[in-house]
């Protein structure tokens, strides 16, 4: 057993080289098998769902904010795997009264390399975390960029309309795109926005998330008349928002969806 601190300072005891892992973040379960750990892998929230279909072997225990208590329990967890944002504090806690819970804190893309590392070095994957990590910089730093500086406003939710705003992982993917981010003017990390206040936004690019909401084209055409004369856009919400090795994809990705808004993008 050894002492770490996890992202939000907490001290606990783990294992040197954890057996029975349960991973509560989607992105980070599907990191961690990329680390080599699906045999260690033993439990998993349903919304974890990558690497399909090996995930679909892995028990599910509940929701990330509806934990299963006693599905963990019958796991018998040396290592949980928390992170901040997906998960709730009084689920933690009450976790962490029984086992070792590692609680991850990633909102920008230079933290979210520093997490691959440590949950490397926290399940004795250093090499191939170190080698993932480097691989995600290295596409990463070869994005292009929009040279217009479009104004964007990334929505999540409807009813109320939730936008992707400050401290998060998808602003600084959207900063790393050369994009203005509009939330960034309002309040709080997902600022709600009542109908008035949506339309008065000067938004030249309006992307939509694939999740948590599920946009869809009637949601375009809806958006495409508050705002006639911006670029209204349906996108893969796991590219934007999920860090981890579903980064190496999204490189791609987001490649293809620079270049993709010819002529104002640039090298």
């Amino acid at each position: 057993m050894r002492r770490v601190r996890d992202d939000c300072g907490r001290e606990l005891g783990v294992p040197r080289r954890p057996q029975r892992i349960i991973c509560l973040c989607p992105s980070l379960t599907e990191t961690l098998f990329s680390l080599g750990l699906a045999n260690q892998l033993v439990g998993r929230t349903r919304y974890c769902v990558h690497p399909q279909p090996e995930i679909s072997e892995i028990p599910s225990v509940g929701g990330t904010k509806q934990l299963d208590l006693v599905a963990i329990e019958a796991l018998r967890p040396d290592l949980i795997i928390a992170e901040k944002e997906e998960n709730r504090r009084e689920d933690v806690e009450t976790l962490a009264s029984r086992w070792p819970v590692y609680v991850c804190d990633i909102q920008t893309i230079g933290g979210a390399l520093r997490a691959i590392e440590r949950l490397g070095s926290l399940c004795a994957r250093e090499s191939p975390a170190r080698e993932l990590s480097a691989r995600i910089a290295r596409d990463w730093a070869s994005l292009p960029r929009l040279e217009s500086a479009p104004r964007v406003l990334y929505l999540i939710w409807r009813k109320p309309w939730m936008a992707a705003g400050r401290d998060t992982y998808i602003q600084s993917t959207l900063e790393r795109l050369g994009c203005t981010n509009l939330a960034l003017e309002l309040d709080g990390r997902y600022p709600q926005l009542e109908p008035d206040r949506l339309s008065a936004l000067p938004v030249e690019l309006c992307l939509l998330s694939s999740e948590p909401y599920p946009f869809a084209q009637v949601h375009r055409a809806e958006l495409q008349a508050v705002w006639p004369s911006a670029q209204i856009q349906l996108v893969d919400g796991e590219m934007f928002s999920w860090y981890g090795s579903r980064m190496l994809p999204a490189a791609d990705y987001l490649r293809a969806f620079v270049d993709g808004l010819a002529p104002t993008s640039g090298r």
